[in-house]
């Protein structure tokens, strides 16, 4: 598989392009911005993209997704629990210095547990709210890897003060849901290094601090 990491937009978002080497077929997940660079990343490689995958709805992810979408014509899916996010995007921008999208519609739903084929290639959506509600990782098995959006980081994890943010479901879904997968694992986080979960698992403090534990119970 082809994976091509680029950080995009003033927060430097980590924008994935998940190819198939043999049909060249791809996904792009959070194009936040810099659409032509994505576009020219897109060409040189001769990929065409069947989904835009936004793994939540704050403006340094989702900001060049209609953009990418005019270009190429694949559709935007997006866990429907963030739509309410798309109603303070002009906000958003104004807090990081971007410009505003416009209008950004969604395509299709993106659902807990549903597979995405690119080529013969397949990555399924996790949700994991916490972030925000409709926060999601989409997860490639076959290449033991987790494009992770802002759930989890290299040493810490996704901030919970924005609007839409919820630390303890956040606990919840580390400990249900992304800590479930193996070790092995490398972890692409939404901004910032790679990590694996097993490094996450030992030396994070937010997983590994027993303060943090009765949160999940509540």
């Amino acid at each position: 598989m082809l994976h091509i990491v680029t950080p995009v937009g003033p927060l430097q978002c980590n924008c994935s392009i998940l190819g198939d080497e043999k049909t060249h077929e791809c996904i792009v997940v959070d194009p936040g911005a810099e659409t032509d660079d994505i576009q020219e990343i897109l060409s040189e490689n001769q990929l065409k993209v069947t989904h835009i995958v936004i793994t939540h709805a704050h403006i340094d992810h989702i900001g060049g997704a209609m953009k990418l979408r005019a270009a190429t014509g694949a559709p935007i899916l997006m866990n429907e629990a963030d739509l309410e996010q798309f109603s303070i995007l002009d906000m958003q921008a104004k807090w990081v210095g971007m410009e505003s999208p416009g209008k950004v519609t969604l395509d299709q739903p993106l659902h807990d547990q549903q597979k995405i084929k690119f080529g013969n290639i397949e990555a399924v959506s996790l949700h994991t709210p916490g972030h925000t509600s409709g926060s999601s990782c989409l997860y490639i098995a076959s290449e033991k890897k987790l494009i992770a959006g802002d759930t989890l980081f290299a040493g810490s994890i996704g901030r919970t003060d924005l609007p839409g943010g919820d630390f303890d479901m956040l606990m919840r879904s580390l400990h249900g849901t992304v800590l479930s997968l193996p070790d092995d694992t490398v972890v692409l986080p939404g901004h910032g290094t790679m990590t694996t979960i097993g490094e996450e698992r030992e030396s994070n403090p937010f997983l590994t601090d027993n303060r943090y534990k009765p949160r999940i119970q509540s």
